[in-house]
């Protein structure tokens, strides 16, 4: 597809609008993009993009990829209505999460190209990851396709096993909350140390989100990173010993994504 795919959105929440902001900024369009969704809110903030909204799907769009992004809780009262758009070329590619390919299938015949998309929250900004799986009826020119939609807000990677989706929910979709955590627990510790409770919450903030940015960036490991900060019988040392005593910062973090993962199964 050497055009950029056109794309129907069903769903212009915060996930979204983002996505709508990445694709306009990656090479897409106003025209290329169309939204419905019965929010009133949400239809102004697509007209505010400059894409066009329309009412409910016809079999006159000229779409290639529809996206899902709304609620697991509506998907069963809106699938119904797209079942007509369903052709060979056509991707229906969801990012709600929790619903298996079945589920798609159930609702378009198991000769529709789904995608199911796992992004997480940083995608708002441009720096989210997003995990794709999808069906036997996707071919690799689809799979492009959906690797460049959700390219446009982060790095993309594919799983093979679906079964996978529910450990890659618990690390990358909720991942963003125990980092959250992280930093409200580090702010409070500073203020129990003394520090004001702007200074602190500045300093948990920062050294996070640079860290990360270190991470990301630099050819050493995690753990090279850890080591290299990490002076003998210093600071770091010290704090250290107390959340790697008996690897319990290690086991607390697995046992979490471990309900997570868990949850995920019972959800879908």
């Amino acid at each position: 597809m050497n055009r950029q795919p056109k794309i129907l959105l069903v769903g212009c929440g915060s996930m979204g609008s983002a996505l709508i902001r990445g694709w306009l900024k990656n090479g897409w369009s106003q025209d290329d993009i169309k939204v419905i969704d019965p929010n009133e809110a949400a239809r102004s903030v697509a007209t505010s993009l400059g894409v066009g909204v329309t009412e409910k799907p016809s079999e006159r769009l000229q779409v290639d990829i529809i996206v899902f992004a709304v609620k697991p809780q509506v998907l069963t009262q809106t699938l119904p209505d797209y079942k007509k758009l369903v052709n060979g070329d056509r991707i229906f590619l969801s990012i709600a999460a929790g619903k298996p390919l079945k589920f798609y299938e159930d609702f378009f015949g198991k000769k529709a190209s789904i995608v199911r998309a796992m992004p997480n929250t940083p995608a708002a900004i441009r720096q989210g990851v997003t995990v794709l799986v999808g069906n036997k009826g996707v071919n690799s020119a689809q799979r492009a396709s959906s690797e460049a939609l959700m390219g446009a807000v982060g790095r993309v990677a594919w799983l093979d096993n679906e079964e996978l989706m529910n450990a890659v929910t618990a690390i990358s979709g909720s991942g963003p909350a125990y980092v959250f955590l992280m930093i409200e627990a580090l702010s409070k510790a500073g203020v129990e140390m003394g520090l004001s409770l702007d200074l602190a919450e500045e300093l948990a903030l920062t050294t996070v989100a640079g860290s990360g940015a270190l991470a990301a960036s630099s050819d050493m490991s995690p753990a090279e990173l850890r080591r290299l900060v990490t002076s003998p019988g210093g600071t770091t040392e010290a704090a250290l010993g107390v959340l790697m005593k008996n690897d319990n910062f290690v086991t607390l973090l697995k046992k979490a994504v471990s309900a997570a993962t868990k949850r995920g199964r019972d959800l879908a």
